[in-house]
């Protein structure tokens, strides 16, 4: 499939307009939750050790568990996470069993922020954060090249100042 003339070469775009987060950030997203591990594990230890109680140490595997089998998850999770620029909003969708989908009108956006994390710096990536005046409609497209969340803010700060929506 070919890319839009207009879409920049870093963007991953699927069907119908969607781009997709860099597949990099399945690395960022499994650093995180091996550090939860390890702090589970680590906690949980060192509690086991002073108490001695069994339940402790069950309750501690088993979110160790939990927290394994989701890493095994991550790079779905991850492909699931895309956004698309319409005429009058941007979409953004994300989750395998629990989808969300929300589009975020041009017009109502207050800020857009990016941010940027170690492991993320290190990849080359950041996460874009809309911000509008209804907290349930705020997003944050994680995962994105530097680059290409630098241009995307640079065009929905414009698209918010030319359709501002009685602010």
């Amino acid at each position: 499939m070919s890319e839009p003339e207009d879409a920049p070469a870093t963007t991953h775009v699927i069907d119908d307009g969607w781009r997709r987060v860099s597949p990099k950030y399945v690395v960022v997203e499994v650093v995180g939750s091996v550090v939860g591990v390890a702090i589970v594990g680590i906690v949980g230890g060192v509690l086991w050790s002073i108490f001695e109680l069994w339940w402790i140490a069950a309750i501690a595997g088993g979110i160790i568990l939990v927290s394994l089998i989701s890493i095994a998850f991550e790079p779905r999770r991850v492909r699931s996470i895309a956004y698309r620029l319409r005429e009058d909003d941007l979409l953004f969708r994300r989750g395998i069993l629990y989808q969300r989908r929300v589009a975020v009108p041009y017009g109502r956006m207050q800020l857009v922020d990016i941010t940027r994390g170690p492991v993320a710096r290190w990849l080359g990536l950041a996460d874009l954060k809309l911000v509008t005046a209804a907290a349930a409609s705020g997003v944050a497209v994680p995962g994105l090249p530097l680059a290409e969340a630098e241009e995307l803010r640079d065009r929905l700060v414009a698209l918010a100042e030319t359709r501002r929506a009685g602010l």
